[in-house]
């Protein structure tokens, strides 16, 4: 049985970027950079593409796709804006913040999990940026990797998941943010809830709106029925390792463990050295611990350890800390509200 080739990585020269416009509007599925992860795109308006994004990831349809849009006069065209998430695109946009808003009838309900409601964000990557415009269509785009398992911040990552999937993937660099948006739920702009933590954080969001914005604690979700927003699954961005959370990890629990049992910190830590241990940041900075968690997973998961051990990030509860140890929640599969 022959095999498909591998997907082609195109760099951003303005007649590759023309050719990766043209087989968008096709139908056609690309991989394109973001400054949070690299995603897997399709022409948000056309339903047998977006299907196609279901079928290459693996991904169930109860879980929606977020529609990227080049410009604030494209929000209109796919959603019900309302002042408050005027206020936060005005404020966040071209930027990592998701807005889940009512939907506009011209947006499948492949796209949006049947639900009436859109999740929609402007990205700020400039070779996506370049390719919206080109496209002239919104983009329907959840991370290029395998449902459920870690998500690709370089060309490399994706074409290591879904190479043989897939026939495009657009060369953009190593992601500058590393983690997935935040997505924030205004369909009820009185009610506005924090539905995925990321680069922007809570206490940002209160301080653009003027009003508390509480964060949603999931439980298990019910099978078959579709989720609000992407990321809200328990267990998401997992390696194949089995991961264990720690709130704090000792230097003699280190040392207790068997060389085949990895460990990972936020930054070096001082007084532990050798082929099983890792970090995030040299000094850890929340910035480069969340540039650098999916790259270190994969890393870590390549070197077939029985076990990767991590501590969870420290710092302010409605800070970027947050957003890590959600990641790193759900890469271990723990119940949110059980103590780790």
């Amino acid at each position: 049985m022959t095999q498909r080739p591998t997907a082609r990585i195109y760099r951003g020269t303005p007649g590759n970027l023309a050719r990766l416009a043209r087989a968008l509007r096709r139908g056609e599925l690309v991989a394109v950079p973001t400054e949070t992860v690299y995603g897997l795109a399709a022409n948000a308006l056309d339903a047998r593409a977006c299907r196609r994004i279901f079928a290459a990831k693996g991904r169930p349809a109860t879980d929606p796709l977020i529609v990227h849009l080049h410009s604030l006069q494209q929000l209109s065209e796919v959603a019900v804006p309302n002042a408050a998430a005027l206020r936060l695109a005005r404020r966040f946009w071209p930027g990592p913040l998701t807005l889940v808003l009512p939907k506009r009838a011209s947006v499948p309900d492949a796209v949006t999990a049947g639900l009436p409601s859109v999740a929609v964000r402007m990205p700020s990557h400039p070779l996506l940026r370049r390719l919206l415009k080109l496209c002239g269509r919104p983009l329907a785009a959840p991370s290029a990797n395998r449902f459920g398992s870690v998500s690709p911040t370089t060309a490399e990552h994706v074409r290591d998941g879904l190479g043989r999937r897939i026939r495009h993937i657009l060369e953009g660099g190593a992601s500058a943010i590393g983690i997935e948006s935040t997505i924030v739920d205004l369909r009820d702009p009185r009610r506005p809830r924090l539905l995925r933590p990321g680069a922007i954080a809570q206490a940002e969001l209160e301080r653009a709106l003027g009003v508390r914005v509480p964060a949603l604690r999931p439980g298990s979700p019910v099978r078959g029925r579709s989720q609000i927003a992407p990321g809200l699954l328990q267990r998401h961005y997992s390696p194949k390792t089995p991961v264990t959370l720690h709130r704090k990890i000792s230097a003699a629990a280190v040392k207790r463990c068997p060389l085949n049992e990895a460990w990972l910190f936020v930054a070096r830590p001082r007084r532990l050295a050798g082929t099983n241990i890792f970090w995030l940041d040299p000094r850890g900075n929340l910035r480069g611990a969340a540039r650098n968690l999916f790259r270190r997973l994969r890393e870590i998961d390549a070197k077939k350890f029985d076990r990767i051990h991590v501590e969870r990030a420290a710092g302010e509860p409605k800070g970027l800390a947050v957003a890590i140890n959600d990641r790193l929640r759900r890469a271990a599969a723990v119940p949110f509200g059980q103590p780790q």
